[in-house]
């Protein structure tokens, strides 16, 4: 009886103490890249562009079903122009966005959004600060974000002139006029998880 007791007790301890000691992380999940998409726009007095980014990883994380966290990285070589046609000048600018007086993507392949604060703004929707990293340089950026079951969207207006993007910059010279390029830009995300 004794020996069963002696067993029955320290069970009991170990037991607890390895669910006590157990860190109760959050949940981490997979962004489904190749369902995943990232689109951007960017305007200039005469007009507009748009065109994808691939994601190349992104996880996000949660606590039950709170939003907690999140990392994404794109790969910046493969920016795609959508709305001109081959020919109609689609590669001169893809071949422009990939230089260096825009996102220098030789050097700078990818880019990174790292989460830093995530506050719960609605039932499914979360305001999001994040630090953003483009041709290395970061700088804090906040956004929404809404999920719904396995599927989570976001718009970021970015300022390009942060990451020493200033081609076309109205605020950097007086004499494009009708050719500026706007400082900020859309990204829209639309992820799967």
């Amino acid at each position: 009886m004794k020996k069963n007791s002696l067993s029955f007790v320290f069970a009991l301890v170990f037991g607890a103490t390895a669910f006590a000691t157990t860190p109760i992380d959050g949940e981490k999940k997979e962004v489904k890249t190749e369902s995943s998409t990232v689109t951007w726009k960017g305007y200039k007095f005469a007009g507009s562009h748009y065109g994808k980014i691939d994601l190349k990883s992104g996880t996000l994380m949660f606590e039950g079903d709170k939003l907690t966290g999140g990392e994404f990285m794109v790969d910046m070589s493969s920016i795609t122009v959508e709305d001109l046609k081959a020919g109609e000048g689609k590669e001169k600018l893809e071949g422009h966005l990939n230089a260096d007086d825009f996102f220098g993507t030789a050097n700078h392949a990818t880019s990174k959004l790292v989460f830093t604060n995530v506050k719960a703004d609605g039932k499914n929707s979360y305001e999001v600060t994040g630090d953003l990293t483009i041709k290395g340089i970061t700088k804090a950026i906040t956004f929404d974000l809404s999920v719904y079951g396995s599927k989570a969207t976001a718009t970021l207006k970015v300022d390009r002139t942060n990451y020493n993007i200033k081609y076309g910059s109205s605020n950097f010279t007086d004499t494009l006029k009708d050719k500026a390029i706007y400082d900020e830009f859309d990204l829209v995300v639309d992820l799967e998880f």
